[in-house]
């Protein structure tokens, strides 16, 4: 079963082709309205008071892991408490909530916990039912995530309902619903009861060995059910064909679909505007998926003999467990504006979900965003294509220097949070995507890299997979991926070890739009560019830590050009944008646990040290460059012109 990971509260060990730096834990912020909640489902059975190893219970052991989640989690976010087995000695009725799910209190959990006393029987499936009735209904209109993370030692022994079949039925109350289980020193049919439970509610399985795994997988399942993907957006239905279709306009829009389902949405539009249609699917992360599964979507001409005029599949590219997944299309008029798409009228939407044999069935919320580009002013000549990455090229780094700020980033398009050129950091858990978002102006090209720190891993007899995954996806205005060509690499293998992505794309040009290339076609709008960094889910069965720290250098080449017209002049200079209030890049606290780095081999002070004499090495020569081209960019810009 693919598991997933929270979020790190403390430093993590770092290391890349800049070599060690500690991270700082990721801040947190108060969840937004619609967050959705957590109950936490604590066995209290009499097996929890046997000993869980280095002199301490079951029981105890759990209390102090509930304890660091409850201060790791984020202020506000509604949490709760239910325990079944703790008050009675033998009983299938035995459960109660002993925390009611509301704006989080610390103190009140841990007191909460700390009563817990083991006694009596296994009411899993019961506790279940009770628990997804513990949790909030979601407000009107808003898309979260409500979580029931059962905690357990051993296996069910009141067989009414069945746990499995209790997680299944209850799977199906809400798209926003999942049951996550972690089994503590289970084996045989206790790991298979609770490894199926998961399953049949499109949660996540977690195996806790020992005490401090089950520390770390605890906070691993309740952080990312914190950190969920916030969605915005007016709920709309999509129709099952053209006929009927609803009509949508520049906005956002909030939908759902199943599995071999399609959608359908109408457009009215006129001759000259170019029209974008942005789609992001959200599953639960980590949920079975195939390589190829994910979203096909095509934007047509309406009427008897439609006409297709953009069309793209997004899919996962690995079948390790579900992330989210976008795409988008567009009507854009060609420059003749004589072609069928090019005509003024109703222009349909499509959305396919497919999905392979064995993947998730769950329904997927389903974010849509349309938006309209005006087309240029009479009599303005576009400054011609460019499609070569020229001065960014994958032969180089990016050329920026100083200090790695720390910053957290957001959950999806929306809440992503804006970072500028220079060396930030954050923390990443499995299953987990951070989003960011870069102005580049017209003429501007945009680069980075991705450093995912060196993991110290555990060893157990039971641990089977090793090895993950680490991405990266670039998006631009319009939501549409950027392709890499022939120069970045937005995707590895990860075993713990020092892995490095990057991305960049050519300089933005208007004219763009016309060209054929996945790298080129989209970079054709001066905004936000938007960064994806996600993590695979099996990194949580070998990471020792909760999260991996990860170091993104960010640079924003080429001068920015005052418009899209042909020889436009540079445009006026303008400071550069701070980190958005909340991004963590001031709030965040400094770094105190060095404990990660200690246990990988480096005394915190020489990994300090080394961190900087790292980046010092490594910027020196930039920052002569970054000083060059800040001085007179434009002499030695991107190549320019031709086709792909």
């Amino acid at each position: 079963m693919k598991a997933r990971l929270g979020r790190r509260t403390a430093a993590v060990l770092l290391a890349g082709v800049v070599g060690a730096l500690a991270a700082g834990p990721p801040a947190t912020a108060e969840p937004g309205p619609g967050a959705g909640g957590l109950v936490v489902v604590l066995d209290s059975s009499g097996s929890m008071a046997d000993e869980a190893g280095g002199g301490r219970t079951r029981i105890e052991a759990a209390r102090d892991a509930v304890g660091t989640v409850v201060d790791s989690l984020p202020d506000g976010y509604p949490t709760g408490l239910r325990v079944y087995g703790a008050d009675r000695t033998s009983g299938c009725t035995d459960t109660r909530l002993a925390r009611p799910v509301e704006p989080l209190d610390r103190d009140a959990m841990k007191k909460a916990v700390a009563g817990v006393e083991p006694k009596g029987d296994t009411p899993i499936g019961l506790s279940l039912r009770k628990a997804v009735a513990d949790l909030p209904e979601p407000e009107s209109g808003a898309v979260g995530r409500r979580t029931v993370l059962l905690i357990s030692d051993g296996e069910d022994n009141c067989g009414s309902p069945p746990p499995c079949e209790a997680a299944e039925e209850l799977a199906e109350s809400g798209l926003d619903l999942r049951i996550d289980a972690i089994g503590f020193q289970v084996k045989g049919k206790a790991r298979a009861e609770l490894t199926c439970v998961a399953e049949a509610g499109h949660g996540a399985y977690y195996d806790a060995p020992d005490a401090e795994a089950l520390a770390r997988q605890l906070q691993r399942a309740a952080e990312l059910s914190a950190g969920g993907y916030q969605f915005k957006g007016e709920p709309i239905e999509g129709a099952a064909s053209a006929k009927g279709a609803p009509t949508v306009g520049p906005g956002q829009y909030l939908d759902s679909i199943g599995p071999g389902e399609t959608r359908w949405y109408a457009a009215g539009l006129d001759a000259t505007g170019t029209a974008d249609f942005g789609v992001t699917a959200v599953p639960q992360p980590g949920v079975p998926v195939g390589y190829s599964d994910g979203l096909e979507l095509r934007v047509h001409t309406s009427g008897q003999f439609p006409t297709v005029c953009d069309s793209t599949r997004a899919t996962f590219r690995q079948d390790e467990g579900a992330l989210p997944v976008s795409g988008a299309v567009s009507r854009v008029p060609t420059a003749k504006a004589n072609a069928a798409c090019d005509k003024a009228g109703t222009y349909h939407l499509e959305v396919e979900r497919v999905s392979a044999k064995g993947s998730d069935q769950a329904r997927w919320p389903l974010e849509l965003r349309m938006a309209v580009e005006e087309p240029l002013a009479a009599g303005t000549v576009p400054a011609q294509s460019a499609t070569e990455f020229g001065e960014i090229s994958k032969d180089r780094v990016p050329r920026v220097d100083g200090p790695a700020k720390a910053v957290t980033g957001g959950t999806g398009f929306n809440d992503a949070v804006r970072i500028g050129e220079g060396v930030w950091k954050d923390g990443l858990l499995p299953a987990q995507t951070r989003w960011y978002k870069v102005k580049a102006g017209w003429g501007q090209q945009l680069r980075y890299t991705v450093d995912f720190g060196n993991e110290p891993t555990v060893d157990h007899d039971d641990l089977v997979i090793r090895r993950s995954f680490v991405s990266t996806s670039l998006y631009a205005p319009s939501r549409a991926p950027v392709g890499t060509g022939t120069e970045f690499s937005d995707y590895q293998g990860y075993f713990g070890k020092p892995s490095v992505l990057d991305h960049g794309t050519v300089p933005v040009t208007w004219t763009n739009r016309w060209e054929p290339a996945a790298h080129v076609k989209p970079v054709r709008a001066a905004g936000d560019y938007y960064l994806a960094i996600s993590l695979g889910p099996n990194t949580a069965t070998f990471a020792e830590n909760p999260a991996v720290g990860v170091v993104l250098r960010v640079e924003v080449a080429g001068t920015e050009l005052a418009g899209p017209q042909k020889d436009a002049p540079a445009a006026a200079d303008t400071p550069d944008e701070a980190p958005a209030a909340g991004a963590g890049a001031e709030e965040a606290p400094p770094v105190k646990d060095t404990a990660a780095a200690e246990e990988a081999g480096w005394p915190s002070p020489w990994v300090l040290a080394a961190a900087g004499g790292a980046l010092a090495l490594l910027v020196v020569a930039a920052a002569a460059l970054v000083a060059r081209r800040r001085a007179g960019r434009g002499a030695g810009g991107p190549t320019r012109g031709g086709t792909a």
